[in-house]
């Protein structure tokens, strides 16, 4: 029987967020895992041999792929999940979206290029729209960028709080997985008993990325939410989940419970419901003194959903929240398999879902 799927690649497979897209895709109903790519050292062997599989187990489709380079002549598949760090990605992302590969980005390189949309589906899925510009890079394919992982976590929290009341000032202090530094990651002996108040370059993505999601997509351009942040991140003993204690000012001051109803009636941008990663609801809001909590958390929606607890009254600004999400699930490479859904769902790939599906 002919597999309908549409064939992917994932550059940077072997690393930690390339392995979390391995088990993402495994099985997924519209893509089918037919390409790995990572550096020369692995090339030309098999997956299971050039990889050192860090969490549950290798999927079996995957185990057998010879893994090649990441070059565009090499790796033919029209869409491709990209792991790559940000000094590769600044090299090769373009060369495939050159070659006519739609290009679903983790790096932060692109990410606030004018004409690169940096998106959360369920935020702001209409900047897709700036796509239709990358034409002029000479770009037949396209970037698509996903969120810095704790920036995703906020933003969503953010987004239906911005929409009713207009976020004007935001402090956030960021408790972050050790996940999020990939693998190896950070020593034991560094991080065991200890927090460590600096992740480099964290604070700046912190305080730049969320004002283009949240921005206003006006012709072939964002203009950006009006709201300043300033942004303490720090990296804890968690494996897995980020955890936000945000402090926020708003134009209009609400209250707490209004805040609460706008976060609970909030379902996203009507496009992504019902695409095969999408979570049941995006946000959930949590009535426990203590929670949101990530080894309780984190799984919510199958790591999709981020839920927000402890909505109150700020004694400096107007409202207080902590938000929790799953870093590699929602702040990585789901995060771009669902952009990559909304993308074939709107009829941008060379390729439709099967009817029904």
């Amino acid at each position: 029987m002919t597999d309908a799927r549409l064939p992917v690649a994932v550059l940077g497979a072997t690393g930690a967020v390339g392995q979390t897209f391995i088990r993402l895709l495994a099985g997924h109903p519209w893509f089918r895992l037919a390409e790995v790519a990572a550096s020369e050292r692995s090339a030309g062997k098999t997956y299971a041999d050039a990889t050192r599989w860090i969490e549950g187990t290798m999927p079996s489709e995957a185990a057998a792929l010879v893994v090649t380079t990441c070059d565009p002549e090499r790796v033919r598949s029209p869409l491709v999940f990209s792991a790559l760090d940000a000094t590769a990605a600044a090299d090769l992302e373009p060369r495939f979206a050159r070659a006519g590969r739609f290009v679903l980005s983790n790096a932060k390189h692109f990410r606030m290029e004018p004409d690169v949309p940096l998106v959360i589906p369920e935020v702001n899925a209409s900047h897709l729209a700036l796509l239709d510009a990358q034409a002029a890079r000479g770009w037949t394919g396209g970037v698509i960028t996903n969120a810095n992982c704790a920036a995703t976590v906020v933003a969503m929290a953010l987004a239906p709080l911005h929409a009713a009341f207009g976020v004007r000032e935001l402090f956030v202090a960021t408790m972050q997985a050790v996940s999020g530094a990939g693998y190896p990651g950070v020593p034991s002996l560094d991080i065991l008993g200890n927090v460590i108040p600096y992740i480099g370059d964290e604070e700046p993505k912190l305080e730049r990325e969320m004002q283009k999601m949240l921005g206003t997509l006006r012709g072939s351009a964002v203009e950006p939410a009006p709201f300043v942040v300033s942004a303490h991140a720090n990296r804890v003993p968690v494996e897995h989940g980020h955890t936000a204690a945000c402090s926020v000012r708003f134009a209009t001051k609400p209250t707490p419970a209004a805040a609460r109803a706008a976060l609970e009636a909030w379902t996203g941008d009507p496009v992504v419901r019902g695409l095969p990663s999408a979570p049941a609801r995006p946000l959930l809001v949590s009535d426990a003194a203590d929670r949101p909590q990530p080894r309780r958390d984190v799984m919510a929606g199958n790591g999709m959903t981020v839920t927000v607890g402890r909505v109150r009254e700020d004694n400096l600004f107007d409202l207080r929240f902590v938000a929790s999400g799953h870093n590699t699930i929602r702040g990585a490479a789901g995060g771009s398999i669902l952009n990559a859904e909304v993308l074939a769902a709107s009829g941008r790939l060379p390729w439709r879902p099967p009817a029904g599906a």
